[in-house]
């Protein structure tokens, strides 16, 4: 009687833990996000990563957390931050992909200003805002927001750098952006 208690009571504080938790999704997810560091290990594993590729991975994931708090990792090289989120090159992939759905290219969805930066970062911003930026050397982007909505990206101090009105592409050397806000 006593083993059947303990199962009882082991599963409803299991189920109480998942309630309070919640579920862990991105705005795009379409699988739920891994549950852990041990899943997006398996997930870089899955990928062909060595362990020394991996573990390189998770400190360029932690740095990008270090930048910015509130962000949460929602892959093994994807976060979710402020303004949308943002995705990192793999080590040794020409390609940046998300490793949640490695088969599925990266896409600038219509409403998002995408950006990627000198060192292959993917940003994909879809929520209006005002945003600290840290993207680093020269870059694209894809102002693909709805037409006549200006992104605008600023320098340190908050003065307006430069501006774009979707729809439309280019080049930009994202170094001296600090901010920005995509509508």
């Amino acid at each position: 009687m006593k083993r059947v208690s303990f199962r009882r009571s082991a599963g409803l504080i299991a189920a109480a833990a998942a309630l309070i938790a919640g579920p862990a999704l991105s705005a795009h997810a379409t699988t739920p996000a891994p549950s852990g560091q041990q899943s997006y290990a398996a997930q870089a594993r899955a990928a062909g990563l060595t362990d020394r590729q991996a573990g390189e991975l998770q400190r360029q994931v932690d740095a990008v957390r270090a930048q910015e708090p509130q962000a949460r990792q929602t892959s093994a090289n994807s976060l979710a931050t402020q303004g949308g989120t943002v995705t990192l090159p793999v080590p040794g992939q020409a390609e940046t992909r998300n490793l949640a759905s490695p088969g599925t290219a990266l896409a600038c969805a219509n409403g998002h200003l995408c950006i990627t930066d000198g060192r292959g970062y993917n940003y994909d911003y879809y929520y209006c805002g005002y945003y600290d930026f840290n993207g680093v050397g020269d870059g694209t982007f894809n102002n693909n927001q709805t037409s006549g909505t200006r992104a605008r990206f600023y320098n340190s101090d908050g003065s307006e750098r430069w501006s774009h009105v979707a729809k439309g592409t280019g080049t930009a050397s994202w170094t001296p952006v600090f901010h920005i806000r995509p509508c």
